[in-house]
C-alpha cells in the first residue's frame, strides 16, 4: 500500500465514516469513491450514494464540498444540497424511464420477431398455381415490353430494387440485360415464403400482363408488370453474404476490383460497358461499310514491335514467348491477299509506370491499307472518328447512356 493510500485511509478514520467528499476541480464521478482522496466531481454523485443507503443510516452523512479555487472542504450549504436532491430525483427518474422504455422495446422486439416467424411459418403453406384460364403467357425480353403492353407475357430477370408496401403489396423492378420493368404483386404473391425472404440479385420469372402507370406515377418506360403468377429461379444469398454488404459507392477501389463482377451490375458500370460494346460495333460497321476485312491476329508473339523492354515475357512450351504489343506486323503479312483489313484485339505495354492513365492492357484498333498516300490516311482517320460517332450518337438508347454518363459530351462539328 503506497504512502498516499495509508494517508488517506488515516484521514478518513479520524474524520469517521459518515463523510462524503466532492471536489469540483479534481474530482470525478466516475470514478471516484467519495473519500477525501478520491472524492466525487458533484454533490448528485453524492446524494446518488446516499440515497440507496436505509433511511436511518442517511441523516449521518454529511457532503463536504470543495469548490474550484478553494483550499479547503466545507458542509454542502441547504441550498446545494436541496439542487443536488432534486437533480438526482431528476435523474432517477429518467433512468427508470429509459429502463422502462427498454423493456418495453426489448417485449416488443420479441414479439415482432416471433410474429414475423408465425409469418414465415404461415406462408410456407402457400402455394402458387398459375391459372390456365388466363392462357399461355408470352416470353419477351424486357426491351421488347412496350410493343407488348395488354399481352400477358412472361419475363426473365433479377431483382435489381424491391419495395414492400404494407402487407398485401410489393414493388420490384427486374433487370435482365435489356431494360428494367417494374412488377406489381398483390395479396397471395407477396404472402409466399420466397416472398417475404427476396433479396436483391435473385433470378426470378415472372407472368402477367402489361399496363401502363396510372397518371402522376412513374416507372421504367412508363408501365409496370401486373404480376399474376411467380416462381423463384435462383435465391441470392442474404444476411452478411447480402448484395448490398459486398459492394457500395463509397467502397475501397480495391474491393471494388475484386468485386468487380457484382459492381458491373450497377446502373453505371454496366452503361459504360453497354456503351462500349456499342463502340466496338460502330468500328466494325464502319470498316466492313468501307470493304475492310477482319483479321484476329494471336496475342502471343516471340518478338517486339515497339521494344523489347516493354514486353510480357512467359514461358510457351518451353520457349519464350511475349503478350503483342500490336498486331501491326500481322495485318501487314495479310496485304497481298486481303487489301485493306482491321482488327480490334488486345494490345499488352509492360511499361513500369505510377500515372493513373497507363494501361497495361487495351483494346486496340488498328488498320493497314495498300497504296495510299498521306493524305489519304488522314481523310481515312477522318472518316474513321466521323462514322463511328455517327453511328454511335445516331442510336436512341446508346445516345441516351452517353448522355446520363457525360452530360457535356457533344459530337464533332464541322471544319473537323
Amino acid at each position: 500500500m503506497s504512502c498516499e493510500d495509508l494517508a488517506c485511509k488515516a484521514e478518513q478514520l479520524c474524520l469517521g465514516d459518515n463523510f462524503l467528499f466532492v471536489d469540483e476541480a479534481t474530482g470525478s464521478d466516475e470514478t471516484g469513491t467519495g473519500r477525501k482522496c478520491t472524492p466525487y466531481q458533484t454533490p448528485v454523485a453524492a446524494v446518488s450514494v446516499i440515497a440507496t443507503m436505509p433511511e436511518e443510516k442517511q441523516a449521518t452523512f454529511k457532503i463536504m464540498v470543495k469548490k474550484t479555487g478553494d483550499t479547503e472542504y466545507a458542509e454542502i450549504t441547504a441550498s446545494a444540497l436541496k439542487k443536488a436532491k432534486k437533480n438526482h430525483e431528476i435523474a432517477a427518474k429518467k433512468a427508470k424511464k429509459q429502463a422502462e422504455q427498454s423493456l418495453l422495446d426489448k417485449e416488443q422486439g420479441a414479439a415482432k420477431e416471433a410474429e414475423e416467424q408465425r409469418r414465415l411459418e404461415e406462408s410456407k403453406k402457400i402455394v402458387l398455381v398459375e391459372d390456365v384460364a388466363k392462357g399461355a403467357s408470352k416470353l419477351i425480353r424486357i426491351q421488347d415490353a412496350v410493343a407488348n403492353r395488354n399481352t400477358r407475357v412472361k419475363v426473365f430477370g433479377w431483382v435489381h430494387r424491391q419495395r414492400v408496401q404494407g402487407k398485401d403489396m410489393m414493388f420490384v423492378v427486374l433487370r435482365d440485360g435489356t431494360g428494367y420493368l417494374q412488377c406489381v404483386m398483390t395479396d397471395r404473391l407477396c404472402h409466399t415464403y420466397d416472398a417475404l425472404t427476396l433479396t436483391l440479385e435473385s433470378a426470378v420469372a415472372m407472368s402477367g400482363e402489361i399496363k401502363e402507370v396510372p397518371a402522376g406515377k412513374t416507372a421504367p418506360d412508363g408501365h409496370e408488370l401486373v404480376v399474376d403468377y411467380w416462381e423463384m429461379v435462383g435465391k441470392a444469398p442474404g444476411g452478411d453474404d447480402a448484395f448490398t454488404n459486398k459492394v457500395s459507392e463509397d467502397s475501397d477501389p480495391s474491393l471494388l476490383l475484386h468485386q468487380r463482377h457484382l459492381v458491373i451490375r450497377g446502373d453505371r458500370a454496366s452503361s459504360i460497358l453497354k456503351v462500349r460494346a456499342r463502340i466496338m460495333r460502330a468500328f466494325r460497321d464502319h470498316f466492313d461499310g468501307n470493304g475492310y476485312f477482319e483479321v484476329t491476329p494471336p496475342c502471343m508473339v516471340q518478338t517486339e514491335v515497339e521494344g523489347g523492354s516493354t514486353l510480357f515475357e512467359f514461358k510457351y512450351y518451353g520457349e519464350t514467348a511475349y503478350l503483342t504489343q500490336s498486331s501491326q506486323l500481322y495485318l501487314e503479312t495479310c496485304l497481298p491477299s486481303m487489301g485493306a483489313v482491321y482488327t480490334l484485339s488486345e494490345s499488352y505495354r509492360a511499361e513500369k509506370s505510377h500515372t493513373r492513365r497507363h494501361l497495361s492492357e487495351y483494346t486496340h484498333c488498328e488498320a493497314e491499307i495498300p497504296f495510299i498516300s498521306f493524305t489519304d490516311l488522314l481523310d481515312t482517320i477522318e472518316a474513321m472518328v466521323k462514322g463511328v460517332i455517327n453511328r454511335v450518337w445516331e442510336e436512341p438508347t446508346t445516345r441516351a447512356m452517353i448522355t446520363q454518363l457525360n452530360p457535356e459530351f457533344k459530337p464533332y462539328t464541322e471544319p473537323f
